[in-house]
């Protein structure tokens, strides 16, 4: 008998967009924060602290979108092609996939008899999703999707680089360098905390790792900015 009323949740279905959508956002905030205090710590005007993290916005998100799009596809192409090769050989040998997926049942602990059954009937029904599921790998939760993760790369990006900027608008003289400072600190700790949330992990551990990386990128940009800003003005 079977309980409706269980329920599970698991995360590994949203691995594909999670880690495209976690890794653009963290960029976004980290990289065009840190260029926009290594500007500023040249001594550069506010106008040209806000081109230069505008520029940067726009082309890291069109650069992490094709970056993703190449990246995933050549997955997608390769997850295709075993596909192809596994449709060729139960096409060719259908007697030895099914010994193949016999052997697989086995290992994993099932009696050959019992192995030999399920092999059978699973191959019945749809031979081909039998084998690339419990063959090669693949899930339809995890599978490649180049357009999803290009978007949600560009998008993500986009939305944690227009933190700095906001905050460069919105501050005035010195206090818009501790404002921005302030905002991408947060903004770094929350996007460690949600990124964690959504994967199931430790929220606290992933916020601080998040904030202690992206610190230390900000601190180096902006002695580098300022070591150039002394020495070619």
């Amino acid at each position: 008998m079977v309980r409706s009323g269980h329920k599970e949740r698991h995360y590994g279905g949203r691995s594909g967009w999670l880690r495209a959508a976690v890794l653009g956002a963290d960029d976004g905030l980290v990289s065009t924060a840190s260029l926009m205090l290594g500007v500023a710590a040249s001594s550069a005007s506010r106008t040209a602290v806000l081109t230069a993290g505008l520029a940067g916005l726009v082309a890291g998100a069109t650069s992490m979108a094709a970056g993703e799009f190449v990246s995933v596809s050549s997955q997608k192409d390769a997850e295709l092609e075993d596909l192809s090769v596994e449709a060729a050989e139960l096409a060719t040998d259908p007697d030895a996939e099914l010994d193949e997926l016999t052997g697989i049942y086995v290992r994993r602990g099932l009696s050959p008899r019992l192995a030999r059954e399920v092999a059978v009937e699973f191959s019945r029904t749809d031979p081909l999703a039998a084998h690339a599921r419990d063959e090669l790998g693949h899930s339809p939760d995890n599978a490649a999707r180049p357009v999803q993760a290009a978007g949600a790369s560009a998008l993500s990006f986009a939305a944690g680089a227009a933190l700095p900027l906001v905050a460069m608008l919105a501050g005035s003289g010195t206090a818009r360098v501790v404002l921005l400072i302030a905002v991408t600190e947060v903004g770094l700790g929350l996007l460690g905390a949600v990124g964690a949330a959504l994967g199931g992990a430790n929220r606290v551990r992933a916020a601080v790792r998040v904030v202690l990386g992206g610190s230390v990128a900000m601190a180096v940009t902006a002695a580098v900015g300022a070591l150039v800003g002394t020495t070619v003005g």
